[in-house]
């Protein structure tokens, strides 16, 4: 599901089919562990990532081919462009839900045999493996954006897929500096209005609202802004 940009009605979405709910940042130790331990294998500050964003794939569920940078001005004030994305796999998948790169060099080269899925043979591809991680880059070293980081994760076949996505900015992205940069009744994910909806208002208020110390990110439609 997704929103619909001027109703705000959920709608269903061709391009994504999973559903999914964001972490906390650090808002709890085990959370906490792995957002240090992404800092040091990436070499880019905590402070620098966006919180962590859970994902379901049922049967047949799937994300169509996509770029995690920013094609907008509006998305870039807050920590400019994604420059790193860390996808880790929770889940053992029996078949599909491949993670694959149709641009990357070396998809041609790439051995494939049967126990892949079709959509996996249309590009470089890693299998989701319970407790393996994959780092990519949106971004060349001088900052410009990398055609080669479009990526989908196929349909699911059997079983299905859960993962945690980690996606790295190139300034800071920290909730307690967002305070100064963002006091304006706004949502900043496309997908709030459908979170509302579903009631994450209520279920996952850190994030949707925010606390005291912090604006959370959908306060516009959990309807909590100040007149």
């Amino acid at each position: 599901m997704a929103a619909d940009n001027e109703s705000s009605d959920s709608i269903e979405s061709e391009v994504r089919t999973s559903s999914g709910m964001f972490l906390q940042k650090a808002q709890d130790e085990v959370v906490a562990n792995i957002e240090a331990r992404i800092a040091a294998w990436t070499f880019l500050p905590a402070e620098n990532g966006k919180s962590m964003q859970i994902l379901h794939y049922e049967n047949g569920q799937k994300y169509e081919p996509h770029f995690d940078y920013f094609h907008d001005k509006a998305n870039q004030e807050l920590g400019g462009h994604r420059i790193a994305t860390v996808l880790m796999y929770l889940s053992d998948v029996e078949s599909g839900g491949e993670t694959v790169f149709p641009n990357a060099e070396g998809k041609l080269s790439q051995p494939k045999d049967d126990s892949w899925s079709d959509c996996a043979k249309n590009g470089y591809a890693v299998e989701p493996r319970k407790g393996d991680a994959l780092l990519f880059f949106s971004l060349h070293l001088d900052a410009t954006t990398d055609s080669d980081s479009l990526h989908r994760s196929c349909p699911v076949i059997k079983c299905e897929k859960w993962s945690a996505t980690k996606w790295i900015h190139v300034r800071s992205f920290d909730t307690a500096k967002r305070q100064s940069v963002n006091r304006d009744c706004v949502d900043e994910n496309e997908n709030c209005a459908t979170w509302a909806s579903a009631g994450e208002c209520e279920k996952n208020p850190s994030y949707m609202i925010g606390s005291e110390d912090y604006y959370g990110y959908c306060r516009k439609s959990c309807k909590v802004c100040s007149s």
